[in-house]
């Protein structure tokens, strides 16, 4: 029998009040609490704390707090990242960040989604799609990728947008629904 993180991880219908799942979360919330209210100063801290929190960090990762998660640990960022004030990342799901990539403030990556169906849904199970944000992407501010979507590397996503499907490499893209603008 599966467990629900293994539900969850795998991209099937899982609950999210499962204890195990519950605790890791709480665990998550206690070091964004330390990251969130530390000494803006003590850069060795911050670094500490987020080797600790994420799954995977690069040399040189930076993420500027407030910044809040579910887990943590499905988050894997390259060399060089970058995240400015209020991003979130709902990584109940497999989180890929590139190398060289650059958040703007308030940039939000949901895997998170729940089933579509009322009648499912309010049963209570939610569902996770990885998300992947290729090497040297800028995100503008207020910028949300949606569970399941891809970003090709070298492409930058205009500030506000809504991006709820795949984006090729080497494009401006923007909008809500997020779309190629033009080739970079």
């Amino acid at each position: 029998m599966r467990t629900e993180k293994e539900k969850m991880l795998g991209g099937e219908l899982y609950l999210g009040n499962d204890p195990e799942l519950v605790a890791e979360r709480i665990a998550c919330r206690r070091l964004l609490q330390q990251l969130n209210q530390g000494d803006p100063g003590d850069l060795a801290a911050r670094q500490s704390l987020l080797a600790r929190l994420l799954g995977g960090m690069g040399e040189n990762a930076y993420i500027e707090p407030p910044f809040f998660c579910d887990y943590g640990s499905h988050i894997y960022v390259g060399d060089r990242f970058y995240a400015n004030f209020q991003c979130v990342i709902l990584d109940c799901a497999r989180i890929e960040i590139g190398d060289d990539v650059f958040f703007a403030p308030g940039v939000h990556v949901y895997a998170a989604t729940h089933p579509l169906e009322a009648a499912e849904r309010i049963k209570g199970p939610e569902l996770a799609r990885p998300v992947s944000i290729g090497s040297r992407v800028w995100m503008g501010g207020g910028s949300i990728v949606l569970p399941g979507v891809r970003i090709g590397e070298d492409t930058t996503i205009g500030a506000g947008s809504v991006v709820t499907r795949d984006v090729p490499a080497g494009v401006l893209a923007a909008g809500n629904p997020c779309r190629v603008i033009r080739k970079l």
